[in-house]
C-alpha cells in the first residue's frame, strides 16, 4: 500500500475529489483526518467510511477565516497524531467577469482559493518536520495553466496557487518536504456548475459544458477519482524525487 502508515489531512474533504481522495488514501494505508465546512457532509462521509470498514477523523472548519484555516491544521494533527500529506483542496469559482466586479466575492476566491492554501501550508510544516519529512499537494486548475477566458478571478487565483507550490517546494526542500500541484481540468463535482451554471439558465449551462468538454482532446470531463489518483502519487514515496511540479490531469487540454 502506497500511503501505508501515513497521517493525511484532506481539505474540502465531504464531496468531489476531496471525497474521492479521502477513499483513496484509506484504501491505500494512510490514516485520514478529513476537513470541510461541511459538518452534515463530514458525518456522512464518515459513516460511509465506517460502512466500508474504515475509520476517519473529521475536523469542520470554514476555511474562508483566517483562525479556523490554522487551527484545522492543528486539530487534525492533534487528532492523527502528526501529519505525513496535506491535500489543500478548498477552493471556489469565484465571479465570472471582471466588469463591476463584486470585490468581496473576489476577496472571498483569493481567500479560499490562495490565503488558505498559504496559511496551511506555513502551519502544516511544523508538524511535517517533526515526522521528518512530508508531502503538501495543492489543488490548482487548467485554469492555473493558461487563461481562462471565462473565469479570469479564478484563474489569476490558481496561477498564484501554482507559483506558491514552486516557490514553496525549494522553501522546504531541506526539510525533505516535498511541494507540488495537481491542476484539474473540469471536472464531474458539485462544483461544475459555479462554472457552467452562472447565468442560471441550464440551457446555457449545458452549452457551456458542451463548448468546454469540446476543447479537451479526450473529449469528456475529468471524474474525481482521476484526480484523486493523482495526488495518491504526488503523496506517496513513488514520487520521492518530486517536487514543484503542476500536473495537469486534464485530458490533453494544456497540450495544444
Amino acid at each position: 500500500m502506497r500511503l501505508a502508515n501515513k497521517l493525511a489531512v484532506v481539505t474540502a474533504a465531504a464531496s468531489g475529489m476531496g471525497r474521492a481522495g479521502v477513499e483513496l488514501f484509506l484504501k491505500e494505508g494512510a490514516r485520514v483526518a478529513a476537513v470541510d465546512v461541511n459538518p452534515d457532509g463530514l458525518a456522512k462521509l464518515a459513516a460511509d467510511m465506517k460502512a466500508a470498514g474504515y475509520t476517519i477523523e473529521t475536523v469542520q472548519a470554514d476555511l474562508s477565516k483566517p483562525a479556523e484555516m490554522r487551527s484545522s491544521i492543528h486539530e487534525a494533527a492533534e487528532k492523527l497524531g502528526g501529519i505525513d500529506v496535506l491535500w489543500a483542496h478548498a477552493g471556489i469559482p469565484g465571479p465570472g467577469g471582471i466588469e463591476n466586479l463584486d470585490v468581496d466575492a473576489f476577496r472571498q476566491a483569493l481567500d479560499l482559493n490562495v490565503t488558505s492554501a498559504a496559511l496551511q501550508a506555513g502551519e502544516v510544516i511544523t508538524h511535517m518536520r517533526k515526522r521528518g519529512g512530508g508531502s503538501i499537494i495543492f489543488t490548482a486548475s487548467v485554469s492555473g495553466l493558461v487563461g481562462s477566458m471565462w473565469s479570469p478571478i479564478y484563474s489569476a487565483a490558481k496561477f498564484a496557487v501554482v507559483g506558491l507550490g514552486k516557490s514553496l517546494s525549494q522553501t522546504f526542500a531541506p526539510d525533505n518536504v516535498r511541494v507540488n500541484v495537481v491542476c484539474p481540468g473540469l471536472a464531474e463535482t458539485p462544483m461544475k456548475l459555479g462554472f457552467t451554471g452562472r447565468s442560471g439558465d441550464p440551457v446555457q449551462a449545458a452549452a457551456a459544458e458542451a463548448r468546454m468538454v469540446a476543447a479537451v482532446p479526450m473529449g469528456r470531463l475529468c471524474q474525481p477519482h482521476e484526480a484523486a489518483h493523482a495526488v495518491l502519487w504526488l503523496a506517496s514515496d513513488d514520487a520521492s524525487y518530486v517536487t514543484g511540479v503542476a500536473l495537469p490531469v486534464d485530458g490533453g487540454f494544456t497540450a495544444r
